[in-house]
C-alpha cells in the first residue's frame, strides 16, 4: 500500500511538471504583455500584404526612427525594445503600435487623409505613446481592479475579453477614453520634442476630424474627432507661446 501511494505521488508530480501552467490574469507583467504582442504582431504580418510600396515604407520608417529615438530618451525602458515598423495597404485600419514597439501603418489611410510628414509623425507619435505608456498593461490592471473575478482565469482569456466582451468593454470605457486623450496629448509633445512644429502636428487632428462621418459624436471609450482637434489645437498653441522647443 505504501509503495502504491509513493508511485501515485511520483506520477502526480511528473504530470504536474509536464502540464503547462496557465499564465493567470491576476499577475500580468509588462514583459508578458510584450511577449504576447510580438506573437500577435507576427501573425498580423503573416496575414497581410506588407511593405508593398518601398517608397512609402521608407517614408514611414524615416519618420518613425526620429520618434523612436525621442521615445528612448523620454522612456528609458523602451531603449531595450526590439522596435519594428511595417506598412500595409489594408484600408480597414489606420495605424497602431503594439506593446514592445511593434508598429503597423496603413498606406490607404495615410493617402486618404493626404497626410504630410508632420501629420504622419503625429499619427505615429500617438500610437507610440500607447506603447511607451504601457496602456495595454494598465488596461488589464484596470480590468482586474474593476472586475476581480478575472484574476482566477487565464491571462489569454482576459486579453481577448478586453476587446470582445461587451460587458467588460463597458466597464473599461472610461479607462480607454482617458488613454486616448493621454496618447493624443503626450504624442503631440513627443513629436514636438523630436523637432516638428506643434501647429503642423495638430493638423493631423483637423484632417482626421474632416474625414469622420460623425465629427461631433463621442463614444464612451473615445472622444469625438472635434474634441480631439480642439484639444490638440489648444496644446499646440500653448507649446508655441509658452515653451522653447528642444533642439539637439
Amino acid at each position: 500500500m505504501a509503495r502504491t501511494t509513493t508511485l501515485s505521488r511520483i506520477a502526480g508530480l511528473l504530470l504536474a511538471i509536464a502540464t503547462p501552467t496557465p499564465d493567470w490574469a491576476a499577475t500580468p507583467t509588462q514583459a508578458e504583455v510584450m511577449t504576447r504582442a510580438a506573437a500577435m504582431y507576427a501573425d498580423r504580418l503573416a496575414g497581410r500584404n506588407i511593405n508593398r510600396d518601398a517608397g512609402f515604407t521608407a517614408r514611414v520608417r524615416g519618420i518613425a526612427s526620429v520618434l523612436i529615438a525621442q521615445a528612448k530618451r523620454d522612456y528609458p525602458d523602451t531603449a531595450a525594445w526590439a522596435w519594428d515598423v511595417h506598412t500595409t495597404d489594408d484600408p480597414d485600419m489606420n495605424a497602431d503600435c503594439m506593446a514592445g514597439g511593434k508598429i503597423l501603418v496603413s498606406q490607404a489611410y495615410v493617402e486618404r487623409l493626404a497626410l504630410n510628414d508632420a501629420e504622419l509623425a503625429m499619427l505615429l507619435a500617438h500610437e507610440i505613446e500607447h506603447a511607451a505608456l504601457h496602456h495595454n498593461l494598465k488596461e488589464y490592471q484596470a480590468a482586474l481592479q474593476l472586475e476581480p473575478a478575472w484574476a482566477g482565469r487565464p491571462f489569454a482569456e482576459l486579453e481577448y475579453a478586453v476587446d470582445h466582451d461587451s460587458r467588460l468593454m463597458g466597464v473599461l470605457a472610461a479607462t480607454n477614453y482617458a488613454q486616448e486623450q493621454e496618447a493624443d496629448r503626450e504624442g503631440l509633445r513627443l513629436a514636438w520634442r523630436a523637432g516638428w512644429p506643434a501647429s503642423a502636428l495638430s493638423g493631423y487632428f483637423r484632417k482626421m476630424m474632416r474625414d469622420s462621418d460623425w465629427p461631433r459624436r463621442s463614444k464612451a471609450d473615445y472622444p469625438s474627432p472635434i474634441q480631439r482637434w480642439r484639444d490638440a489645437h489648444a496644446l499646440a498653441d500653448s507649446l508655441q507661446k509658452n515653451y522653447v522647443q528642444p533642439s539637439e
